[in-house]
């Protein structure tokens, strides 16, 4: 009799100190993953506390990467400049699998239902599709060596993406992801450098670095085929030395407008999202990276290239104006928004710094170390289209 109570003490002792030494129930949603690019490591970070909770090791060459999110937040696929596709588990805090399926990789996208892990590549081309779960290779698309850039989910399990040299526009349906089917816009422009979807997934939009313009597929009307919008924008204008590519991910569409980098120009132009006619061009600081709409569509914040890049802007919709000049820092590579736009994080990679700012009195409310961070992806685009 004493023999079994003792067990059972022991037993219920066992259970209490593996209770106390678990780690505490947390959920994904305010987590978030920051690139940093100089250790090939992501860090931890959650929102509202402003604080990192760890560090993942052993990603690659992560000079260029971006990442997108398992449906419930809890896995962040990471694709590397190295051609690496990672998981990360982002609550227990370490690298699931990693495999290296191309040459030169800079980013990719998750299906609609969530299965579907899309890799677009730079070397040898061509979009690679992977299953979620496993990253089992499902199916590649062959480019013919071209470029991939842009690569967008769209909904339906439909992905689209631009090819630079071969200047066209490329739609997949992977809702057989093991025998996809593309069908191909021809003769968009000249070399499509990146491209966007809109949060309804509609709209996809490509910019052109070969000439001044973008190019716009109306996903809703595929049947009429790409058309040409703001052709000309930088006409009359020699354009500058171009120090970084200008980005169209993020919250470039703000209410009935999109706001759109010009490349080669110290200036962001407004087009109607209805017309997709020019109704507007504000004169900026330098020239744009990033032109991102708070999630309430009211501000947009603008990045710089070099050697601006130690600024950002805040323009007011409404009145088109700049509303604000900061200098958070030096090489200010990435912006983030937290869900609802109470606070926006900046990296900036000269400083080793992570800082975080309110977007209502636009003062600087936390700062954390961080290893030459880059890009800053938060767990809320798991349920956004085109991120």
């Amino acid at each position: 009799m004493i023999a079994r109570l003792l067990s059972a003490l022991s037993a219920a002792l066992c259970l209490l100190l593996a209770a106390c030494a678990s780690p505490p129930l947390r959920g994904t949603g305010d987590l978030g993953v920051v690139i940093e690019r100089a250790r090939g490591s992501v860090q931890i970070v959650e929102q509202s506390a402003r604080r990192s909770l760890g560090r993942v090791d052993g990603l690659g060459d992560l000079s260029h990467a971006s990442v997108v999110f398992s449906r419930d937040g809890r896995y962040a696929y990471v694709f590397g400049r190295d051609g690496g596709l990672s998981q990360v588990d982002v609550l227990s805090q370490r690298l699931v699998k990693r495999v290296m399926q191309a040459g030169n990789s800079i980013g990719g996208a998750i299906s609609s239902d969530g299965r579907i892990v899309a890799a677009q590549n730079y070397q040898p081309g061509g979009v690679k599709l992977f299953d979620a779960d496993t990253l089992e290779l499902l199916a590649e698309v062959s480019t013919d060596g071209s470029k991939v850039v842009g690569l967008a989910d769209l909904p339906g399990n439909r992905f689209a993406f631009s090819l630079f040299e071969a200047g066209e526009i490329w739609l997949i349906d992977a809702s057989q992801p093991r025998a996809p089917q593309v069908t191909r816009y021809p003769n968009i422009g000249r070399q499509p450098y990146d491209g966007l979807a809109s949060q309804d997934g509609r709209h996809y939009l490509a910019g052109l670095y070969g000439e001044d313009g973008l190019a716009l597929l109306d996903t809703w009307q595929p049947e009429q085929g790409v058309r040409r919008i703001l052709n000309g924008y930088g006409r009359g204008r020699a354009a500058l030395p171009v120090y970084k590519m200008p980005h169209l991910r993020g919250w470039s569409l703000a209410g009935d407008y999109a706001f759109l980098p010009a490349i080669g120009h110290h200036q962001v132009l407004i087009a109607d999202r209805r017309s997709w006619q020019e109704v507007a061009r504000v004169a900026v600081h330098g020239q744009p990276v990033f032109v991102m709409a708070e999630p309430g569509g009211r501000r947009v914040w603008v990045n710089f290239a070099f050697p601006h890049n130690d600024t950002v802007q805040v323009i007011d919709v409404p009145s088109r104006q700049i509303v604000a000049t900061l200098k958070p820092g030096r090489a200010i590579l990435h912006m983030e928004f937290t869900a609802r736009g109470d606070a926006v994080w900046l990296s900036s990679r000269d400083d080793n710094r992570l800082t975080v700012i309110d977007t209502a009195t636009l003062n600087t409310v936390a700062e954390l170390d961080a290893e030459q961070p880059s890009g800053i992806f938060f767990t809320w685009r798991a349920q956004r289209m085109g991120m």
